[in-house]
């Protein structure tokens, strides 16, 4: 079998391919990526054959995007992201996944939910696609209370559709954003909670974990064993919109100095002097990291809760745009961990919410529950089974 994953230049979108890619090698088949090859060249591992589709963005690329975008909320958040972020990437990319697909030759496209370029060229050609659905947002009504929101966006990929001949709108009879050949999604119905959608072609497959670039230098000998130790992530976008933020995180460390080490992950240019027991980093490795750990401080990105969620910890979650106000929603009905307001939490609400997660035995409980939800699912292993049925 021949697989082609069709991806954005987003780390979270990303890593969940190269676990299902690393699967599907190690069983003797061929996979390639495409996508805007100089980002997914720092995001994949030096061996992934990448075929280019889509140049930067225009106006300084990704990171002058990156920079109009990590300041809005809400529907604005969402207006720029559809608007300034996907449908043009999804312009930039058809032509390259059009000769990535048929220079290939796979026999199956695996298309992340906001690379819409897969659908539409693996459609046009005639080869199978299916969903890597890296966020389970999308498949738990997120527009239900919002209907106006979800017609703006079911127009916005209408508009996409028969910009590019596939119709649009009701006459279109398909959403790029979900195949009715298989949906792998990176979860389980245990954090997805009530509203997961359960339809048979949909693989609720759990996380799927691969190789990460190299973070060297990491100070293993700081952590404090005398102390509980928690994480501090705002994952890799939303560093530079958090200074407020990380006043909170070292107000809330100076409280929990006698019994908690926090490990905050943050530019040290936003964070400023840390007292000797907080240990900055720009970056940590986090997979290697999370099994030494306590708890996890997040936006409620999707992968960093999976991850936290996968050795069974419980989560502080201030989300701050996107789909992360959901995935927190999902992780406080679950019973695994506690929210904060992004922008408004201060040391001492920061404080009492870590306390909460590491003193309350219920959040480790419902946590350990979704880790086991998450093994038995099967990760990469499952999403590989499940492509090689469909060849």
């Amino acid at each position: 079998m021949r697989a082609l994953f069709a991806v954005p230049p987003l780390a979270g979108h990303v890593n969940p391919t190269v676990a299902v890619g690393a699967e599907l090698a190690a069983r003797g088949h061929e996979v390639a990526w495409t996508g805007p090859a100089s980002a997914l060249a720092r995001l994949l591992p030096p061996s992934a054959r990448v075929l280019p589709a889509g140049d930067d963005a225009g106006g300084g690329g990704y990171a002058a995007l990156h920079e109009r975008w990590r300041d809005l909320r809400g529907v604005g958040a969402l207006r720029f992201l559809w608007e300034e972020a996907l449908i043009p990437l999804a312009r930039a990319m058809v032509p390259g996944v059009t000769r990535a697909v048929r220079g290939f030759a796979p026999d199956v496209v695996v298309c992340d939910q906001q690379a819409l370029a897969g659908p539409l060229a693996a459609r046009r050609l005639g080869v199978p696609w299916v969903t890597s659905a890296s966020t389970s947002a999308e498949l738990t009504g997120p527009f239900a209370g919002f209907p106006r929101v979800g017609e703006w966006v079911a127009g916005q990929v209408a508009g996409l559709l028969a910009e590019f001949g596939e119709g649009g709108g009701d006459g279109g009879g398909w959403d790029p954003r979900f195949s009715e050949l298989l949906v792998l999604v990176f979860s389980t119905p245990e954090l997805l909670g009530p509203g997961a959608v359960c339809a048979p072609h949909h693989a609720y497959v759990g996380p799927a974990f691969g190789a990460r670039p190299a973070v060297p230098g990491f100070p293993w000998r700081r952590l404090d064993p005398g102390r509980r130790r928690v994480l501090v992530s705002l994952g890799t976008l939303n560093q530079e919109a958090g200074a407020r933020f990380y006043r909170a995180v070292l107000g809330a460390a100076e409280r929990l100095a006698p019994q908690v080490q926090l490990v905050l992950a943050a530019p040290a240019a936003l964070v400023g002097e840390v007292p000797g027991h907080v240990l900055l980093r720009p970056s940590v490795p986090q997979l290697e990291l999370l099994p030494h750990l306590d708890a996890v401080v997040c936006h409620g990105g999707h992968n960093t809760v999976c991850e936290a969620l996968a050795y069974g910890l419980p989560l502080v979650v201030a989300p701050i745009r996107d789909d992360q106000p959901i995935v927190a929603r999902q992780v406080t009905d679950a019973g695994a961990g506690v929210r904060v307001r992004f922008g408004r939490t201060g040391a001492e609400e920061l404080r009492d919410a870590i306390t909460a997660v590491l003193d309350d035995p219920g959040p480790r409980r419902a946590a350990r529950r979704i880790q086991a939800s998450f093994a038995a699912a099967g990760g990469a292993s499952a999403a590989a089974d499940r492509l090689e049925k469909l060849t």
